[in-house]
C-alpha cells in the first residue's frame, strides 16, 4: 500500500488527518471528485449573462480536511524544491500566498489520490 508520507513535509499527523477524514480513496472514480469533497474546487459566481472573473474555493467540504490539505501544502512547498516550483510560478502570476497555497493544496489532492489509487510508492528527497 501507498504511503503519502513518502511525500517530504507530510508526517504522522497531516497523515492520518488526511486520510482519516478522507476514509476509502477508490470511492471517488477521478481526482476531480476527491477535491469536490475536500471543498478546494472552484465557485464559480454567476446571474445571467453576468460571469465573474474572479473565483473563490468553494469551502463546502470537511474542515478538517481543509485544514489538514492547506497544512500539509505549506510543509510540502517548504520541504521540497521539486513541489516549490509550481508555488513559485503561482507567485510569479502576481498571486497572493494563500491563493497560491489553495492551488497548490488541490494539486496536492490530485496528486495524493493518483498515488493512493495507483498504489505507488514515491521517494521525493
Amino acid at each position: 500500500m501507498a504511503d503519502i508520507m513518502t511525500i517530504p513535509g507530510i508526517g504522522y499527523i497531516n497523515s492520518g488527518m488526511i486520510l482519516g477524514e478522507t476514509g476509502d480513496i477508490h470511492r471517488f472514480s477521478r481526482p476531480c471528485k476527491s477535491l469536490v469533497f475536500a471543498g478546494l474546487d472552484s465557485h464559480v459566481y454567476q446571474l445571467g449573462n453576468f460571469c465573474t472573473k474572479r473565483t473563490r474555493i468553494s469551502k463546502r467540504g470537511l474542515r478538517v480536511l481543509q485544514y489538514a490539505l492547506m497544512n500539509a501544502a505549506h510543509n510540502v512547498v517548504k520541504n521540497s524544491a521539486t513541489f516549490n516550483a509550481y508555488y513559485d510560478a503561482k507567485m510569479a502570476e502576481s498571486r497572493i500566498h494563500p491563493n497560491a497555497l489553495g492551488h497548490y493544496a488541490g494539486k496536492l489532492v490530485r496528486f495524493i489520490w493518483n498515488m493512493l489509487t495507483n498504489e505507488l510508492e514515491i521517494n521525493l528527497n
